[in-house]
């Protein structure tokens, strides 16, 4: 039986860290082609193949990223064994790559990594990206969990699992003061609006609204940012359409305020994991979380 070659491994980390052959070697002080037989015969005597070789770019497999947190575990002990024996007891850690589509609400994303900020075992990351970055990065196992408000759905991420998470309500925000009465009344009509960038499925929900009631609003500002259609209601005086958690604290501090809530029109937010053979043990823990607070 084939036993586990902390050399060999540790070249593999290195190599894994930056990702670049090359440079690793550089590092290293050893030749690039002595680096990569080093990293060759690693995977040989253990049976699997740890990096997908396409032409010189050299990408983790699952199995690589797996070996790769597993290293990060190793070495990191190593370091704190070093610490302990020198300065006295230090504490593991967990670590977790959680990416964000970059328009959705901060607050949300907050909302959820909650339980992790008074963990002092954990080590966690945000990263915020596009769509298709954030799914590509799931699928190469650079990330361990995405956030996103758009749904998943087969074809080519058909090893994409998504979960809802939550369903929040979108409403009319404004400056506070105002009196339109109930409903969706006249006195809207005289109002600016800022509202989502016509390719947001709120932004479409909202204009069939409108239709409904006749009403063809003056758009001064849109946005494909949820930071951003933050900030234009909280600096204009001009109605917006949001989801309620995006201004959570304006509205709880009175800077604006909830006129109507929009019925049957809400954000949808999803959990994106991988299929994968070895599961992150704190990405069920924090689904399962936010799931029964949000029960």
């Amino acid at each position: 039986m084939p036993r586990l070659n902390y050399h060999h491994l540790y070249y593999f980390w290195q190599v894994a860290k930056t990702g670049n052959l090359t440079r690793a070697a550089k590092n290293q002080h050893i030749s690039q082609s002595a680096l990569s037989s080093q990293i060759r015969q690693f995977e040989h005597n253990m049976g699997v193949d740890l990096f997908a070789r396409e032409g010189r770019t050299m990408r983790l497999t699952e199995v690589g990223q797996r070996t790769f947190d597993y290293a990060e575990d190793i070495f990191a002990r190593g370091e704190e064994l070093e610490t302990l024996l020198l300065k006295g007891q230090v504490t593991s850690m967990q670590t977790l790559r959680i990416g964000a589509l970059a328009t959705m609400s901060r607050n949300f994303v907050e909302g959820f990594i909650e339980p992790l900020m008074p963990r002092e075992d954990v080590r966690y990351s945000l990263h915020a990206r596009r769509q298709t970055s954030l799914l590509n990065d799931l699928s190469n196992h650079q990330l361990d969990l995405a956030l996103t408000n758009i749904e998943v759905m087969g074809g080519d991420q058909q090893l994409l699992q998504c979960q809802l998470l939550a369903r929040q309500p979108v409403s009319i925000i404004g400056p506070p003061g105002l009196s339109p009465g109930k409903g969706f009344s006249a006195h809207y009509h005289d109002r600016h609006w800022v509202l989502p960038s016509g390719e947001s499925p709120i932004r479409a929900a909202f204009e069939s609204f409108c239709s409904q009631h006749g009403f063809k609003p003056t758009v001064v500002a849109e946005a494909d940012d949820m930071a951003m259609l933050r900030l234009l209601a909280r600096d204009t005086s001009a109605m917006a359409v949001l989801p309620n958690v995006v201004v959570r604290d304006e509205l709880a501090s009175g800077i604006l305020a909830c006129y109507m809530e929009l019925p049957n029109i809400y954000e949808n937010f999803y959990a994106v994991t991988v299929k994968r053979q070895y599961r992150h043990e704190l990405i069920g823990t924090l689904i399962g979380d936010f799931l029964e607070q949000s029960a």
